[in-house]
């Protein structure tokens, strides 16, 4: 590496936090791609900036990586040292050796007749099959070891950018974590929670439901226990709902159901699935099973389930059960403004347009402008 990081920003390894991101500042601002119509050069000046300056920026990477840099140089001075040292009984090439001390003294060779030559039959090399089961053996070893430490540094690497992406998600820091997330998929690719993670920020917070159904999917590829694939199946009906799927929150809700059958949101989601396509008496059903299991949760979802089951009444012509239900919701949400209009329209059903146009006058004073439209049209003009 030609540069290093304290290069790159232009500070010295002494430098203080402060000064650091100073310096990444001013670089970052100009080596933008933006300011040089998108130049190959500066995006690689901008890409290394913010390398060193993810490195730097991080006291304890930035501890890593000065102890880094000390460890190289110690080697580079060991290096220089051993090229500057030479043993002095070394043998110099080009400079010739001494003579020696006294002469050696040398019998005659000996003559045809002294030697005695036996020729040695050339053997050839066999190569068994045990040699080749060795050298498999051998080669598997090594593809087994390395294979192993590759999978556990990208486990290690995966784990490590997913602890990052749930602190910023702690934080609201919905860009950071998304982008923590999608690293830990990187080395990971079947990391359930990172998927299921960065699913919820495109559903909830980028309004992606094609994203956060992509991501769902493969999450519950990976996902065995039942409770958390109902948990999936349940974001997944919820992405179509915003989709207007009504087929596809129907088959998923219904899958969430058969893992965990006491879901409340999940027999909700069936049940708006069930009443959109016109079957109004299996909606009812499920928006009674899913009162049964409601009490543990919020009191909105409770509301819901009264609200579309008094609908599926209403449907049904049995106007005493959806007032009832109305009304109900309105013990806990007094300023629901779409439930006035809903009463309004069960006066309607039943000849009462006195008490119609009064709760129509309700709905709108709670601001559902549905109401005003309808109240002009049934209503007298005072």
């Amino acid at each position: 590496m030609s540069q290093n990081h304290y290069q790159i920003l232009g500070v010295a390894p002494t430098a203080t936090a402060r000064e650091i991101k100073l310096a990444y500042k001013q670089l970052a601002i100009k080596y933008h791609p933006d300011k040089h119509q998108g130049s190959p050069l500066y995006e690689d000046l901008f890409k290394a900036v913010a390398a060193a300056y993810q490195v730097l920026g991080d006291a304890n990477r930035r501890a890593q990586y000065d102890f880094q840099l000390q460890v190289a140089a110690r080697r580079a001075e060991e290096a220089r040292r051993q090229q500057q040292f030479r043993n002095q009984g070394q043998r110099v090439y080009g400079v010739p050796m001494p003579p020696p001390a006294a002469p050696v003294r040398t019998r005659r060779p000996a003559g045809s007749f002294e030697r005695h030559y036996r020729p040695r039959p050339k053997q050839r090399a066999r190569f068994t099959r045990r040699d080749l089961r060795l050298i498999l053996l051998l080669v598997g070893a090594i593809a087994l070891f390395v294979l192993s430490v590759r999978v556990s540094m990208y486990r290690i690497t995966a784990a490590s950018n997913y602890q990052r992406g749930l602190a910023a998600y702690a934080r609201h820091e919905w860009s950071g974590a998304h982008s923590f997330f999608s690293e830990a998929l990187q080395f990971r690719p079947d990391y359930a929670d990172a998927l299921r993670r960065r699913g919820e920020i495109e559903e909830l917070f980028y309004h992606n439901p094609t994203a956060a159904i992509a991501d769902y999917q493969a999450a519950l590829a990976q996902t065995t226990a039942p409770a958390r694939r109902a948990q999936l199946l349940v974001r997944l009906s919820l992405c179509y709902r915003a989709l207007q799927r009504p087929d596809q929150v129907e088959v998923f809700a219904g899958q969430a159901l058969r893992q965990d059958s006491t879901l409340a949101r999940a027999r909700l989601l069936h049940g708006e699935a069930l009443l959109f396509t016109h079957r109004y008496a299996a909606a009812h059903r499920d928006f009674t099973a899913g009162l049964r299991h409601a009490p543990g949760e919020p009191a909105y979802l409770a509301a819901r389930l009264l609200l579309y089951r008094g609908l599926a009444s209403y449907k049904t012509q049995d106007l005493r059960a959806a007032r009832a239900d109305y009304w109900q919701v309105l013990a806990t949400f007094p300023r629901y403004g779409q439930v006035y209009f809903l009463l309004g329209r069960i006066a309607q059903q039943e000849g009462n347009p006195r008490e119609a146009c009064e709760f129509f006058r309700r709905a709108v004073v709670q601001g559902y402008g549905f109401a005003q439209r309808v109240r002009d049209e049934v209503c007298p003009t005072p």
